[in-house]
């Protein structure tokens, strides 16, 4: 088994604090730190001999206690606020000092890590955690690699400790703290391991933009053409499930970069939400469900090891994390060809937007700007109709600099290649939720198989009021009185009001970048119109 002790030589880089003399296990294998992880009550095998732990107290991140330190390097660069919560320099010494003297003396696991499927980007980092658990997660969703002298990033996440906010700067006691200048990551009481992961990708959404390279929350895939497809979408839209294409090699399911040449993967496995999940609707993330796999907050059948992916009682974002390769049809490496289409997707219960529509340069960008979905009735306490949900870029939590950079970055990226950029609901038509019915999953994928092979390119348009977009007047294996939404509805008077009332959504939620980019970007978003 890799244990070593040996800290100045081999892990002296941001652990010098560490005791000389403990634990440490470094560089483990999957096997290993699942044997271990067993060994000290982390967790449990499924009947598939699945590694299945409990994250604890948090089941999903804390934004609230995602910080940044505001140093010299950060002053003028962060998009501070709600999003980017300021921290002092000497909060995080001292949060730092008091980390690693409750470390002092514990098992920790170290590994060593990378992120950037394109060598030229590539980012090197260490990981120390408290729990082998963890530290399989690491090993999952990074790529893997050999020992590293001197990685640039150090992550050290330590979930029993816990800060006391009266004295240590904090909110409450879990946190998650951003160095720059130190090149730190310091999470502490929280167990949840997306924080770890979306922690790198906000660093690398900060380092990559000085690159020329746009960072991406999304999923994309590769045609036997070579043809690159990408595919931005909030929780729930279908980002995941319409990448997976039997049809398509998988480059990667949720963050990317997009340079000169390329659009590549940041990382080197999965983090699948997998509620619901079955081997009919998404058989690739279930037969991912192998040995050295992780499973986060499952519930399982009575009297079994069986997990019941229906069963939410501990949290509706039960995961799941493994390496790509656990994944039939993937790119190696996952590196992929500027995108030949972009597709925004959209859940949207209002039920008035298009199943698919084509836009223009302007019109991209504002909808990568707005990322818009909708949380349906029922899905959260005090929910009873539609809510629109805009979520910047489709990552506005991760984002350390202004929303507009990445737009501005994306219309740079739409200047200088050639290529289709969609917005595709796949959410309700014929009224909103309640009334309507969700489009079905099969003419979604009749849409985004009918882009991408060209079809669409010649078939004549129409334009849709009030949202200007331009709809497709047929579609193969789609019938074509769904494609303009107004036609589906029982009452084109309820339509006009409802896409009214999305319209002025879009419109307030704009305005808070009407100080940016010269006010182009909300100019050509929805019009309200006046009721007949």
């Amino acid at each position: 088994m890799g244990q070593i002790t040996d800290n100045k030589t081999s892990l002296r880089t941001g652990f010098s604090d560490l005791n000389n003399k403990q634990e440490i296990y470094y560089q483990l294998s999957s096997e290993e730190l699942i044997k271990v992880a067993l060994e000290r009550g982390e967790g449990n095998l499924t009947d598939d001999n699945v590694l299945a732990i409990d994250t604890g107290e948090f089941t999903g991140r804390s934004p609230k206690d995602r910080y940044i330190v505001n140093d010299s390097l950060t002053k003028d660069t962060v998009w501070w606020g709600d999003v980017n919560i300021p921290v002092s320099t000497e909060v995080f010494d001292s949060l730092y000092t008091k980390v690693m003297g409750y470390l002092y003396n514990k098992t920790v696991f170290v590994r060593d890590a990378m992120v950037c499927a394109e060598q030229s980007s590539r980012l090197t980092l260490r990981v120390a955690t408290e729990t082998a658990s963890q530290n399989l997660f690491a090993y999952n969703l990074f790529l893997r690699s050999e020992p590293i002298d001197e990685p640039e990033w150090v992550i050290i996440s330590a979930p029993g400790f816990k800060a006391d906010p009266a004295f240590d700067g904090t909110r409450q006691h879990n946190f998650s703290i951003i160095n720059f200048t130190r090149k730190i990551i310091l999470i502490g009481g929280t167990g949840y391991t997306g924080e770890i992961k979306k922690a790198v990708f906000a660093v690398l959404n900060f380092l990559l933009p000085q690159q020329d390279i746009l960072p991406m929350h999304c999923s994309a895939n590769k045609g036997a053409d070579g043809d690159t497809a990408i595919f931005f979408g909030l929780s729930g839209t279908g980002k995941t499930t319409l990448s997976a294409d039997a049809d398509r090699q998988l480059i990667g399911d949720d963050e990317h970069g997009w340079g000169d040449n390329s659009v590549f993967n940041f990382e080197g496995g999965c983090y699948a939400k997998i509620a619901g999940l079955s081997a009919e609707k998404e058989p690739q993330i279930y037969h991912a469900m192998q040995p050295g796999a992780l499973l986060e907050n499952v519930c399982f059948h009575p009297l079994s090891k069986s997990v019941d992916f229906d069963n939410l009682t501990k949290t509706e974002n039960i995961r799941l994390s493994y390496p790509l390769h656990y994944i039939d049809n993937v790119v190696d490496p996952a590196v992929g060809d500027v995108p030949k289409n972009i597709f925004f997707l959209t859940a949207d219960a209002f039920g008035v937007l298009p199943p698919i529509s084509k836009l223009n340069r302007a019109q991209a960008m504002y909808y990568f700007l707005s990322g818009y979905t909708a949380k349906i009735a029922g899905t959260e306490f005090g929910i009873n109709e539609p809510e629109a949900t805009f979520s910047a870029c489709f990552g506005r939590a991760f984002l350390p600099l202004h929303p507009t950079k990445y737009a501005e970055m994306l219309g740079e990226k739409l200047d200088k290649y050639e290529l289709n950029v969609w917005l595709v609901n796949t959410g309700w038509t014929g009224g909103s939720y309640g009334t309507g019915s969700r489009i079905k999953l099969s003419y979604t994928r009749a849409m985004i198989k009918a882009a991408l092979s060209g079809q669409l390119n010649d078939v004549p348009y129409q334009k849709l009021s009030i949202f200007d977009l331009m709809i497709p007047e047929r579609c193969p294996d789609v019938p074509s009185t769904i494609l303009n939404p107004v036609n589906t509805w029982a009452n084109a008077d309820s339509y006009e009001e409802t896409a009214n009332h999305l319209a002025g959504l879009f419109r307030k939620n704009c305005s808070q970048y009407e100080g940016f980019a010269n006010g182009m970007l909300c100019s050509v978003g929805p019009k309200v119109a006046v009721i007949r």
